[in-house]
């Protein structure tokens, strides 16, 4: 783990809606791993891989609920991080 890694730069047009220099590597990584793998290109996914390596950014991947991902990088995404099942959000709450 690096400690006081900066974001790059060449990341502002993926993580537009966010207020970029404020972004912190380590306490914002599911912001910028789940935007980066929605919106990066091959340059964004290598510097992801190299600052959290694949297990971090699969344990992130495996929290957040398919839906917060695009559906065309699902299937991209489960085969460079090895994961079989999405994590589905509930529907409703069940009575008993």
């Amino acid at each position: 783990m690096i400690k006081n890694q900066k974001l790059p730069s060449f990341f502002k047009p993926i993580l537009w809606s966010y207020d970029f220099p404020k972004l912190d590597v380590w306490k914002d990584k599911k912001t910028i791993i789940i935007n980066t793998i929605n919106y990066g290109d091959l340059k964004h996914w290598r510097w992801l891989i190299k600052i959290y390596d694949l297990k971090r950014i699969r344990s992130v991947i495996k929290k957040v609920p398919f839906t917060e991902m695009r559906p065309r990088v699902l299937q991209l995404a489960s085969l460079i991080f090895n994961i079989k099942d999405f994590n589905h959000a509930p529907r409703g709450i069940k009575a008993d």
